[in-house]
């Protein structure tokens, strides 16, 4: 049987650079997010498991990451708001070893997979960090990870207003208008969109992590691509619309919206967040 090229990684961190329209209904709300007036927040994504031994000590940091514990230290001279944004990506690929992850999924492992190669890496593990799509980080080491966030190239938030709708007890239409604030040439970038969810608490009774509470926020729960952008004026208006799907138990309160800007080698150039409106 092939050895499986996956680990589960608890050690010091290393880095490793590459260059690399509106809706009306009964049931909706419009959200305006604040821009910042200097450059935009870096996004930190996260690959972690519920059974992985060691990515609840790196949940635990990217959820101080998110609620603002490092911002000084990040936060670059003259900017303003927050100088980062986090989602957290559930992989499944460590559910045999005795605990199915609820919030895994094998769409988050084909991105992660899609970013080891794009980063030059042999090897899938968690946790697993990468900062603005361009460094990744290994295990859990927050001075390489702070300092990465730092180093990182930033770019304009887009400027977008989010109207939020409820057509059923099962869905959620996000539509999205403004200008993206950097001029895309014919390369193209794609506009993408994700729902996460916070306060998330598990008992883990089997696997890596058993007899443990596990505690989760900005866990990504859908992920769609709002549009694919050419040849576009940093001031020209998008206006485009992404159907979610929601879960049981969705409840907007604990949920978000982050809006990123990703080339074809997952490389991030913008982003903006929404908190969801209570009463959606």
């Amino acid at each position: 049987m092939a050895p499986r090229l996956f680990a589960c990684f608890g050690v010091k961190g290393s880095s490793t650079s590459t260059t690399g329209k509106g809706i009306s209904g009964h049931n909706a709300a419009v959200v305006a997010a604040d821009v910042p007036a200097g450059d935009g927040p870096v996004l930190v994504q996260l690959f972690s498991s519920q059974g992985c031994k060691t990515s609840p000590e790196a949940e635990m940091l990217v959820s101080r990451l998110g609620r603002g514990d490092f911002d000084g230290q990040i936060r670059r001279e003259g900017g303003s708001g927050s100088p980062a944004m986090v989602l957290v990506f559930h992989v499944d690929y460590w559910d045999y070893l005795g605990w199915k992850d609820p919030y895994g999924s094998s769409q988050w492992t084909v991105r992660q997979k899609a970013y080891i190669e794009a980063l030059n890496q042999d090897t899938m593990f968690t946790p697993q960090f990468v900062v603005q799509g361009r460094v990744q980080l290994l295990g859990n080491e927050e001075e390489t990870l702070l300092k990465s966030i730092v180093d990182a190239p930033r770019f304009p938030s887009p400027a977008f207003r989010a109207t939020f709708q409820r057509p059923t007890s099962e869905t959620l239409q996000v539509s999205l208008t403004g200008a993206l604030r950097m001029k895309v040439d014919s390369s193209g970038i794609d506009i993408m969109v994700a729902l996460y969810e916070n306060g998330l608490v598990t008992d883990c009774p089997r696997g890596e992590n058993s007899g443990r509470v596990l505690a989760n926020d900005y866990v990504v729960r859908k992920l769609e691509k709002l549009c694919t952008v050419k040849d576009l004026a940093a001031k020209k208006t998008v206006s485009e619309t992404a159907h979610f799907t929601v879960w049981d138990g969705f409840n907007s309160a604990k949920c978000g919206v982050a809006v990123f800007l990703q080339n074809t080698s997952l490389q991030i150039f913008g982003t903006q967040s929404f908190q969801l409106p209570d009463e959606i």
